[in-house]
């Protein structure tokens, strides 16, 4: 608990980190730490790791990185809306492009920052998020507004991500539990839509956009 001065008394803001690349997130939650209204609760080096993490921790506001093993931070946010919808999530990335943020935002994250972004920022912006507000970053706002929205349908870009192993149609059908001809059909227009040479190429095009 905190004193902000007047007398009165305040829960401090309880913040999970996940990221995997461990110098990042131990520099990051040892600055964080020097804020008297916000304390790091629990962190996490997996999608996985850290749902787990916000089960047992229950906290105000969840720093997650884009990119990360098991589950990226916008599928680790849907999951947390749902299951914790009193824990705000933000997600840092150094890969900022239009479409992450897109579905970002479409998943119910409140924040969006590069990792270039000072930990005192960040901590402004964690304030920020915790108090019901939104804060994307201005130039890759910017930069998702002029990309235009992706033209993949969901199930398209769901079996594109997918196939972006090179895994096999009866591979991909099993994983999306869908007939090796409907997963032919979706490849074959996400290739259409996106004017590539092979589905291939198109998971190129699509992850340059992020898109997937």
């Amino acid at each position: 608990m905190t004193n902000d001065g007047s007398g009165a008394v305040s829960e401090r803001v309880r913040v999970l980190l996940a990221d995997d690349e461990h110098l990042i997130r131990g520099a990051l939650a040892a600055l964080l730490s020097l804020e008297d209204d916000l304390v790091v609760v629990a962190e996490a080096a997996s999608g996985p790791e850290a749902l787990a993490m916000a089960r047992a921790h229950r906290p105000d506001v969840a720093v997650l990185d884009l990119q990360m093993p098991g589950a990226d931070g916008v599928k680790v946010a849907t999951s947390l809306r749902a299951e914790l919808p009193d824990c705000q999530v933000m997600i840092v990335t150094s890969h900022g492009l239009p479409g992450h943020l897109k579905r970002a935002l479409a998943a119910g994250v409140r924040g969006f920052v590069p990792k270039t972004v000072s930990a005192q920022r960040l901590a402004e912006i964690i304030r920020t998020v915790r108090a019901g507000n939104r804060y994307v970053d201005p130039e890759l706002a910017a930069d998702a507004i002029s990309a235009g929205d992706s033209p993949l349908t969901a199930r398209e870009a769901e079996v594109l991500e997918l196939a972006a192993d090179g895994a096999p149609v009866a591979e991909i059908a099993e994983r999306a539990a869908l007939s090796q001809g409907t997963v032919r059909n979706y490849l074959s227009s996400a290739v259409s839509k996106l004017g590539a040479d092979n589905r291939h190429a198109a998971v190129r095009l699509a992850r340059e956009r992020g898109w997937v």
